[in-house]
This record gives C-alpha cells, structure tokens and sequence, in this order.
C-alpha cells in the first residue's frame, strides 16, 4: 500500500468512525454561521449543540465529545461563557478547538484569544495563516475572517504557537498546514470558490471538533478534517453555479462521501519533521 492509499485509508475509518458514534460537538460559535455549522455537522454524521448560557454549560459539556470555541461574535458574557466551558472540557478530557475567527484585527478579539489560550490550553487552534500569525506577531494584522496570508507564511508561527501552548495549529489556506512542534502535515485539496462563501471556516473548526472526537491524535484528527473539507469543496464546485448553490452542494457532498471519493481524490502528504 503506498503512502497515499495509507492517508486515504486512515481518512475514511475516521469518517467511519464518525458516522457510527455520532460524537455531539458542543459549539460556542458566532450567530452568522449556527445554522451553516451545524448543517455540516449533520450532513457527515455528528450531532451538533448550540449552547453558551452559562447556567447551562457543565451539563452540555458532560454530555458532549467535543468543545469547538469560534469568536466571531464576540462580547463580555460569550467571553466569559467561552472561559467556563473551556475549562469544564479541560477537566472532563474533552478535545478543545479554538477558532480565533478575525484575530489581528481588533484588539479585543486577539487579547481574548490569548487569554483562552493562557487559562485552557486547546487542544486544536484552527485558523487562516492571518489569524495564527497574529497570535503570534504582533504586528499581523487582518480584515476579518478572510487571509491576507498564505498558510506557508504561518508556518513558523505555527511552529512557535504549537510549542508554546502545546497545540496542534491547523493553518488554513490554498494550502493547509497542520503542525505540532516539528511535524508537519500538507493537505493541498480545496477549491478557490470555498473563501466565497460564508462560515466555511468555521465548518471546518467544527468538523476538526467531530474527527477530534473519534481520533486521539489531534495532529491526525485535524489534518482529516481539512482533508474531507476541501475533497467535499472540489466536489461541491464541479456542481455549482456560484457560492450560492456551492453552499447546499458541499452539504451533499458530506454527506455522500464514501472511501472511492476519498481515495481518488486525497492529495495529503506529511513533510519530513523539521529541526
């Protein structure tokens, strides 16, 4: 078996998995994309929670198999309710993703994000090469949840940011780049229409939350997940008229995904460690 059937192999027993244990993914996430996330959630096979009242959330969190934090919405109480469900995961052993949708470009957004990193360490940072270079160069700046920067500019970011707070960093990008510590994974699959369409990114948080429930290693569990998201844009772009019907054709393609697509069209390679 060559090293490529391997990953495609590895790829489709997580979404097997998946789609079998229907891990419920609990979301603290932004009002623009709840419906969006939670449809992508569905279509692959988890089960989705919207919850962030505090009052509520030892429960959720006891009940769920994963925590996926998105600050795109961000105010006092959501902060405060981010803080407390991350740190009921953290003693539960839940995996944690911390989308820092936007960092760079307020300072509220970037200081909120550190100071979730500094309390809970995640387990997973899922983010554009802008936002994770912002995390960690302080003088990186972005628009919002789009990428001035390609994810290769993040890397070293990446690296420092993994080694810091001891997370896998998933960089985003027409490349994505997931790294922890020396290693480093590539997966090249996407297509250019994906950045066109709204809460695509924070799908791909969520889904990284689903595989980080059925993969113990997060290193692995987010490199599939931005494998079968951008396999899923390929297929939902040879659909497609525009970023409208894109949108409820990568919702098809999720949930139609089977081990031949995966194994045709996977292009993931893990780069030799670096020093």
């Amino acid at each position: 078996m060559s090293a490529t059937e391997s990953h495609a192999t590895a790829v489709w027993q997580d979404v097997e998995r998946l789609r079998q244990q229907s891990p419920l993914v609990h979301n603290i996430t932004n009002y623009v994309v709840m419906n969006s996330t939670a449809n992508a959630l569905l279509a692959l096979g988890a089960a989705p929670v919207m919850a962030h009242a505090p009052e509520e959330l030892e429960d959720i969190v006891a009940i769920a198999s994963a925590l996926v934090i998105n600050i795109g919405t961000l105010s006092a109480p959501w902060i405060e309710s981010m803080a407390l469900a991350m740190a009921a995961a953290e003693r539960r052993h839940l995996p944690i993703i911390l989308d820092p949708v936007g960092a760079g470009a307020s300072r509220l957004r970037t200081q909120t994000c550190l100071e979730l990193i500094r309390r809970t360490p995640p387990t997973i940072i899922r983010g554009n090469a802008s936002e994770i270079r912002a995390l960690q160069v302080s003088s990186a700046t972005t628009r919002g949840v789009d990428s001035r920067d390609r994810a290769e500019a993040a890397l070293a970011a990446g690296r420092e940011l993994s080694r810091a707070c001891g997370a896998t960093v998933s960089i985003s990008g027409p490349l994505d780049l997931i790294v922890r510590g020396n290693a480093v994974i590539e997966v090249a699959n996407g297509h250019p229409l994906m950045p066109r369409v709204t809460g695509l990114g924070c799908a791909a948080s969520a889904l990284t939350g689903a595989f980080a429930a059925v993969n113990p290693d997060p290193l692995l569990a987010a490199a599939h997940a931005m494998a079968v998201m951008g396999i899923c844009g390929e297929l939902a772009a040879a659909e497609s008229r525009g970023p409208g019907s894109f949108h409820v054709a990568f919702l098809d393609a999720l949930y139609g995904l089977d081990e031949a697509t995966i194994q045709t069209r996977l292009r993931l390679q893990r780069r030799p460690d670096l020093p």
